[in-house]
């Protein structure tokens, strides 16, 4: 039993010497300790939210008021057609004239140049393609 108390006492002393070492090592450790505490935090929650994306989705379901007919007015109508046709409809028509006839401005692609029958309906020679879903809504019913 002597042996065995001789043994762990020889542990600490040598201990206690490297105690200031791992003191000098620990307080340079500490800052990259601290950088590497907020990276540590942010992955937990990129893990979460990996594992929520991972789950299945449920299907998107359009709004009903996009897909109702609606009736264009005779300006629209010589664009798209008479035909009672819902919102994203009308719209993807009126992308179409707009790409048939090149009159997206080539410098500036958010920029339509209204031809005589778009004039008629955005009443300007230039629409955004922003405005343009605004002026073309006057014209359904």
């Amino acid at each position: 039993m002597a042996t065995a108390k001789k043994a762990p006492a020889a542990k600490k002393a040598p201990a206690k010497k490297a105690a200031p070492a791992k003191k000098v090592a620990a307080k340079k450790a500490a800052p990259a300790a601290k950088k590497a505490a907020p990276a540590a935090k942010k992955a937990a929650p990129a893990k979460k939210v990996a594992a929520k994306k991972a789950a299945p989705a449920k299907k998107r379901t359009p709004n009903a008021a996009f897909m109702k007919a609606m009736t264009p007015s005779a300006a629209l109508a010589a664009i798209i057609g008479s035909k009672p046709v819902p919102r994203t409809e009308v719209t993807k028509k009126v992308w179409e004239y707009i790409k048939a006839n090149k009159l997206q401005d080539a410098a500036k692609r958010t920029m339509i140049n209204a031809d005589a029958k778009l004039k008629e309906i955005f009443k300007k020679a230039q629409v955004s393609m922003f405005e343009m879903t605004k002026l073309i809504n006057g014209h359904l019913s």
